[in-house]
């Protein structure tokens, strides 16, 4: 477990399919994976910081070849203790025009504001809002970030 990262015994629950994918992409690439969501036909991985290389660097391993087998679309994300950062991370390969910024509401409520490059806002949205909405379910689960605001 990376240090910083919220424990999977704190709350975040895996299904057995969701801690297969993570035993074989750990097998395939020999990186840190932290956690695992099924979203709709996407499962989205989040790795530990600096492991993001060791899956994009391995000659034997294509995402794409990984995605084929499990018969789902693969997004990986790089863990950072740095909620905005986090945040940046899952919404790529979408380009920001500013660092996420970050507010706490009166009520004690995060709010994570993300300023993309227009030509990039439906990538950041996604088809029917699933893209944001995974985007704001990953934070929420690591960071306890309420609410992800693309502008």
């Amino acid at each position: 477990m990376v240090k910083g990262a919220r424990a999977l015994s704190e709350g975040i629950k895996l299904t057995d399919k969701e801690m297969r994918y993570i035993s074989l992409l750990e097998a395939a690439t020999g990186a840190n994976i932290i956690d695992c969501v099924e979203h709709g036909d996407m499962v989205v991985f989040v790795v530990g910081e600096g492991e993001l290389q060791k899956i994009f660097s391995s000659r034997e391993f294509r995402i794409q070849d990984f995605a084929r087998l499990i018969k789902k679309r693969v997004k990986i994300v790089e863990y950072s203790r740095d909620p905005a950062k986090f945040i940046e991370n899952a919404l790529q390969p979408a380009r920001l025009l500013e660092p996420v910024r970050m507010a706490e509401r009166p009520d004690g409520r995060k709010i994570a504001v993300a300023s993309v490059d227009p030509r990039y806002k439906a990538m950041a949205i996604g088809r029917a809002g699933r893209m944001i909405e995974l985007v704001r379910l990953l934070a929420k689960r690591h960071h306890d970030v309420d609410h992800v605001i693309i502008r």
